[in-house]
């Protein structure tokens, strides 16, 4: 019994022995072996990488005039632990709810000072600094941001005094004009998908969230640079670390140089200020944007800073809503000015010639009164509905199948096909995000739609004259106007020329390439002539698109608007032109959403004022603007009304 008592003494002494010397092993380990490690442990204590954010590129008009420029904000950043002598976070399993105790935290700074000083109140500073704490009680995160040179001016001698707390500089955008909202866009701050996305990121850094600043944030945003400072106890900083051996300086981003035409951005802008609708202009030659614009729209600085969380929420929810983008985004009939895409298939496939003409039955849809057309270009000029219900039952209905079911597969799919060539049903390629593609329907809608039952030109011949299924974007509708201002090509609209600074630009090559429509030349000489005389001729739909001393030609259109099975609302006003006839400088789209009267009435008009004032610099005729300018002709916005509450709805 005692040798059993002595074995397990020994066992137990042997046991202690071996953890002492596992124990003195591991700290020879780091101290004699691993310095590297234990040397970054303690320069993680004493040291404080702060973040050198980079210039953001400027944003620059075709002219060279500064749109979109920074302003110095600063950001106060906090790491929490270093603010109480305890730090004290109760986490509950059950809820998973992690709570910060300040009341039992020792506070290291004089927080009432601290308040004073920041002008916000205590329990604004306990909110703020309990967010910092749930991030995480040691890695910095910001406290109070985009603080002003001149508010921080006021208090900065004092920071020192403050524990944990240490100022990081960046930049806002402002803007030197209060137009090109849609276009310029706005940057805000990351979210967690963000973040995950892309380790540049961290929580508080901006991100471009729509227009240019979106579409080119990794050319804009730059590279970060680093300073690595040491700093006391309490977290204040001493001297650069190693006299600056390891900061980097940020490079800041590239410059976008843009085809905007500020003033004729500001113009189009004051031109539908009463309006909803759109502009889109484009250099037909290049295919730089010129002007866009969505209406309403709204002051780019309102979305700047601090005011922003304040303005957001009110644009956002605003009815008419001014954050959408009308002239990208939205989809809608086009009405009449679709019928020169018809004209130009049709002359290409052969189904008709430019001396073609038709009657003028109001059938199968209805007209306006007017003599019937007995060639193309009449028939653009007059826009007669009839005429291109005839030429699209040509196109569907080729002969080339005994059954006119299987005649009209066919035929669709080649009138399809044409469609796209022009550049509808597809997303064009223009170098801002969130575009629509409109819809151009192929055998496979209508097959779906009816259901394996038969259909064939009767059916669908609405799509004829820019109603029935079709939808386009106004944008697509101005790439249109372009195709014939080229007589058949077009090159991707586009918003930035250059990047790069004043010594080095750099151009993108996919905007450089011409796309061919495959039809003939000859066939868009006759649609510039009919377009010459929709505003020139007699009996002419677009005679106040005309401008003196300059050719314009130019498409209207009115397109029908349903908002429900048999609820019919106000028609859009739709015109499309270009100027002048040869060597065309501009092409335009215009869109006024629920203005009775036609294209011809409102968006015609607009369109010759455009012109006028980008193509001689000036409005020459100032009873003509004043009453386009101040016209307020659209359809109240329609609110759909709320069901009568119930008894049994109440109780619910």
């Amino acid at each position: 019994m005692a040798d059993l008592n002595k074995n397990t003494s020994l066992y137990i002494r042997f046991f202690f022995i071996l953890i002492f010397v596992v124990l003195i092993g591991r700290l020879l380990y780091i101290q004699m072996i691993d310095r590297k490690d234990y040397g970054k442990v303690a320069d993680e204590q004493s040291l404080r990488e702060v973040v050198q954010f980079p210039s953001r590129g400027y944003i620059y008009d075709r002219n060279g005039e500064l749109l979109v420029y920074n302003e110095a904000v600063f950001d106060l950043m906090v790491e929490p632990a270093k603010t109480v002598k305890k730090v004290i976070i109760e986490d509950n399993k059950k809820t998973h709810v992690r709570k910060v105790r300040l009341d039992k935290m020792e506070q290291v700074n004089d927080t009432a000072l601290l308040c004073r000083k920041l002008g916000i109140t205590n329990e604004q500073y306990n909110d703020l600094i309990t967010k910092a704490f749930l991030y995480s009680p040691v890695a910095p995160s910001i406290f109070m941001k985009q603080i002003s040179k001149e508010e921080l001016a006021a208090w900065e001698k004092d920071l020192r005094k403050f524990s944990g707390f240490y100022v990081q500089r960046r930049t806002l955008r402002s803007y030197t004009h209060k137009v090109g909202a849609h276009v310029l866009g706005y940057i805000g701050e990351v979210n967690d998908n963000d973040i995950n996305a892309d380790n540049y990121y961290r929580q508080g850094d901006y991100i471009g969230q729509s227009g240019l600043e979106k579409s080119y944030e990794k050319e804009l945003r730059g590279i970060k640079g680093k300073t690595v400072m040491q700093v006391d106890v309490h977290g204040r900083e001493i001297c650069h670390y190693l006299d600056g051996k390891n900061d980097t300086r940020p490079v800041e981003g590239s410059n976008l140089y843009t085809s905007i035409d500020i003033e004729l951005q500001e113009y189009a802008e004051k031109l539908m200020a009463n309006k909803r609708g759109c502009v889109v202009a484009i250099e037909p030659a290049t295919g730089e944007v010129l002007a866009l614009v969505s209406a309403p729209t709204y002051d780019p600085n309102l979305l700047v800073g601090r005011v922003r969380k304040d303005n957001y929420p009110v644009l956002s929810n605003d009815i008419r809503k001014p954050l959408y983008n009308r002239a990208l985004l939205g989809s809608y009939p086009p009405g009449s000015i679709f019928k020169v895409a018809q004209a130009m298939t049709g002359l290409q496939l052969g189904v008709i010639q430019p001396g073609t003409g038709f009657p003028c039955t109001k059938r199968p849809a209805n007209c306006h009164n007017h003599p019937s057309a007995t060639c193309v270009k009449d028939a653009i000029k007059m826009s007669c509905n009839p005429y291109f219900c005839c030429v699209y039952n040509r196109i569907i209905q080729q002969g080339k199948y005994k059954s006119p079911y299987e005649d009209s597969q066919y035929g669709l799919m080649v009138w399809n096909d044409y469609m796209h060539r022009l550049g509808f049903g597809q997303r064009l390629d223009i170098d801002l995000p969130n575009v629509n593609s409109g819809f151009i329907p192929d055998t496979h809608f209508y097959n779906k739609r009816y259901r394996g039952h038969t259909w064939a030109y009767t059916t669908i011949y609405s799509n004829s004259i820019g109603q029935g299924e079709v939808l386009v974007v106004p944008l697509q509708m101005a790439n249109l106007a372009s195709i014939v201002a080229n007589r058949g090509y077009y090159i991707t609209p586009h918003v930035v020329r250059y990047l790069g600074n004043d010594t080095v630009k750099k151009r993108i090559e996919k905007y450089y390439v011409k796309h061919e429509t495959g039809i003939e030349r000859k066939w868009f000489d006759i649609a510039v002539q009919g377009m010459f005389d929709v505003v020139h001729g007699a009996g002419g739909t677009g005679h106040k698109a005309d401008v003196p001393g300059i050719d314009v030609c130019g498409k209207t259109g009115t397109a029908e608007n349903y908002v429900g099975h048999h609820i019919k609302r106000a028609d859009h006003s739709v015109f499309i032109s270009f100027a002048p006839r040869d060597n065309p400088k501009i092409a335009l789209a215009v869109y006024v959403e629920n203005a009775a009267g036609g294209g011809g009435s409102w968006a015609a008009p607009i369109s010759g004022l455009l012109i006028e004032k980008y193509l001689k610099g000036k409005v020459e005729r100032p009873e003509f603007e004043r009453t386009y300018m101040e016209a307020a002709p659209c359809q109240a916005v329609y609110v759909p009304k709320k069901p009568a509450q119930t008894a049994q709805t109440a109780e619910k």
